[in-house]
């Protein structure tokens, strides 16, 4: 599979800690928010879950729902995070991972929408010999370090009761670490798509485990900011009445919207089809369920403690998220 292009930076940087700069600036150069007919700026990125947004964009969806917006789109998926926070978007498309870390770095931002969770396009992937997590026990394993994909690796460890020190962790940009991998120079790699089948290459080599076995660890979401949603809530209202129909678009029109999709991603059809197993788009009905209190994963306030807790105690979040008011269901019950 020929690798999207976009995505030689960063996906989805977990702790982002880089950002706590950026959030002082935020509170003061973020500007009045967009009335009248100046376009709501959204930021999106290269993951299979958000390039939806491009057939909004194309089909005129965002019009008809009666909303002008600057759909902005990002090579670094980091550079949006840092956008935002720094007051340069409105609203952007990230993981709930990277929220919190926002959160917990001052930023003050609220979950409006569930795009998806992934469902396998993350991965640890080993050696050959490599058959158990137990197996990793002082095996250099590279990831790229406050990433999802090292969130990933940290779970499937404490899944096994094992704890980070278990292994010796080589924190790698994700592209270097498939590269690393695949090279014999580390024994595992924690990567995504579509790095997952650069670093599969290596002769042997198997998937250990994915997002698939962690059902909503990662979810993926429409995020703004919370100045921008207490006085333009109508436009958030419409940003995700037009995503629901962007779903029934896609539905309805397969092929115009698979060209699209591929276009925006930089590869073909057949490869970007490869995606869907591994990413679960969230119909209305999930939207609304997941946003309600619940003893799982799938449940995203439930979520949002269990990720909080977790980033805490493995060093990549400083200081405790304010959660509250982050998870806003207004918008998903609303829909149309």
């Amino acid at each position: 599979m020929t690798p999207i292009r976009p995505l030689q930076r960063h996906r989805r940087l977990l702790a982002s800690l880089l950002v706590l700069g950026l959030v002082a600036p935020a509170l003061t150069a973020c500007g009045k928010a967009p009335t009248g007919d100046v376009p709501v700026r959204i930021g999106y990125s290269a993951w299979p879950g958000w390039i939806p947004w491009k057939v909004t964009e194309d089909q005129g969806l965002f019009k008809a729902a009666g909303v002008p917006v600057s759909l902005q789109w990002f090579d670094g998926y980091l550079d949006s995070i840092q956008a935002l926070n720094a007051g340069q978007l409105d609203c952007n498309s990230q993981t709930l991972n990277d929220t919190i870390s926002s959160i917990s770095g001052g930023a003050d931002l609220q979950v409006v929408l569930t795009n998806d969770n992934s469902t396998g396009n993350d991965q640890v992937i080993v050696a050959p010999g490599i058959k158990s997590v137990q197996d990793l026990k002082g095996k250099k394993v590279a990831a790229e370090e406050g990433t999802v994909d090292h969130y990933l690796l940290l779970l499937g460890l404490k899944k096994a009761g094992m704890t980070p020190d278990s292994v010796t962790f080589v924190p790698l940009e994700t592209g270097a670490a498939a590269a690393a991998f695949v090279a014999g120079k580390v024994d595992a790699v924690g990567v995504f798509a579509p790095f997952t089948t650069e670093a599969l290459k290596r002769p042997g080599s198997t998937t250990l485990f994915s997002s698939k076995e962690f059902p909503g660890a990662i979810s993926d979401h429409l995020v703004c900011r919370s100045e921008f949603v207490k006085q333009h809530p109508e436009q958030i209202q419409k940003i995700v009445n037009s995503w629901f129909a962007t779903l029934q678009q896609i539905k309805a029109q397969p092929g115009p919207s698979l060209a699209i999709l591929a276009k925006r991603a930089g590869v073909s059809e057949a490869e970007y089809k490869a995606y869907d197993a591994g990413t679960r788009i969230f119909t209305l009905a999930e939207n609304q369920q997941a946003m309600k209190p619940g003893s799982t994963m799938q449940s995203l306030p439930y979520a949002a403690q269990q990720i909080s807790t977790f980033l805490q105690q493995v060093g990549l979040a400083k200081t405790p998220p304010k959660l509250d008011g982050l998870l806003n269901p207004q918008f998903v019950d609303a829909a149309k």
